[in-house]
């Protein structure tokens, strides 16, 4: 049965003992654990992964079937699923076990994911989607903490701290935390606090740095290249994961280039494109037609070098080079 993430507070609790929480939304889904799951079970929470489980599916389902007298109520939650732990989960439930209460959490299941249909069709199993907030969610999310906190801050700089979380809510709520403890002797926030206590930089990785350069999204491939001070193991892995996602351009465009459509490349491209990938991929393919991606393959393998043979420079090598090829 699917239920909305909005309308958690509407379960049953005492009914419901099985859910799968999906999404890639993982700050809501641990705000919904916390606020609505280990307050029931304070004492008797345990974590897996699920290759832990299906390792040994009978040590698991025997702790399952074992009673305390300290323990009488369980709740398990189970990281990682896949389509993989469905026919346990189908057995576990067949047993009818009192007591226990067991979450399944997930990143992104596609429509057809086995799990994913499993707990939708099933009216006494619980399924909620946990779907990437709106800015308009995270401003609100802040608004009201910094009302509650009795923090004078601008919308302006609300809108610089909510664009450096990415759109993430464990980010900002991580952030809100920092800005919380900084603000017990601050009580006024502007930009340059936001830009000193939220450091992300981290939270960029090559393959984000290298699908906003190939897009050319220039004001967030720069923004990425300010904010983190890259090694030269860091601008040789860059040049790499630029060189993976190059090739795999050269290889659609040579695929579209044989008469082919391009959702239909895209949809059925092997290894395939995640579905959040779809729209960059589409503009990168926009962005870098068969000879200018040949040309840029030849350039990429050149900068590697020429980073090798220049450590010391090896920053700046890359800053010049990935912004270049985001401006052609």
């Amino acid at each position: 049965m699917i239920i909305k993430s909005f309308e958690i507070s509407k379960i049953n609790f005492n009914k419901n003992n099985f859910y799968l929480l999906y999404g890639e939304n993982e700050g809501y889904k641990n705000e919904v654990i916390k606020k609505y799951f280990e307050k029931i079970y304070p004492n008797s929470i345990y974590r897996h992964d699920e290759n832990q489980i299906l390792d040994d599916k009978d040590k698991f389902l025997n702790g399952l079937l074992s009673k305390s007298f300290f323990d009488i109520k369980k709740l398990i939650i189970i990281s990682r699923v896949s389509d993989k732990i469905v026919d346990f989960i189908e057995e576990i439930i067949s047993k009818n076990i009192k007591d226990i209460t067991i979450i399944l959490s997930a990143k992104i299941l596609e429509k057809k994911s086995k799990l994913r249909n499993f707990f939708e069709k099933e009216k006494k199993i619980i399924c909620v989607p946990f779907y990437a907030d709106s800015n308009q969610t995270l401003n609100s999310i802040a608004l009201k903490f910094f009302k509650e906190k009795k923090i004078s801050i601008s919308q302006q700089t609300i809108n610089l701290l909510i664009e450096r979380c990415r759109g993430n809510r464990e980010n900002l709520n991580n952030e809100l935390e920092k800005i919380e403890n900084f603000s017990k002797s601050e009580k006024k926030i502007n930009s340059d606090d936001i830009l000193k206590l939220t450091n992300l930089a981290e939270n960029y990785n090559a393959t984000e740095l290298t699908d906003n350069c190939l897009a050319k999204n220039i004001k967030k491939t720069t923004n990425i290249l300010n904010e983190n001070h890259y090694s030269t193991e860091d601008c040789i892995l860059i040049t790499r994961t630029l060189l993976i996602k190059a090739k795999r351009l050269l290889k659609i465009q040579e695929e579209i280039n044989s008469n082919k459509n391009i959702e239909e490349v895209v949809a059925n491209f092997k290894p395939p494109i995640f579905w959040k990938d779809k729209e960059i991929v589409k503009k990168q393919i926009a962005n870098w037609p068969l000879k200018k991606i040949k040309n840029m393959i030849t350039n990429i393998n050149n900068i590697e070098l020429l980073i090798k043979k220049n450590s010391i420079n090896s920053l700046n090598i890359l800053s010049d080079f990935i912004i270049t090829q985001t401006k052609k």
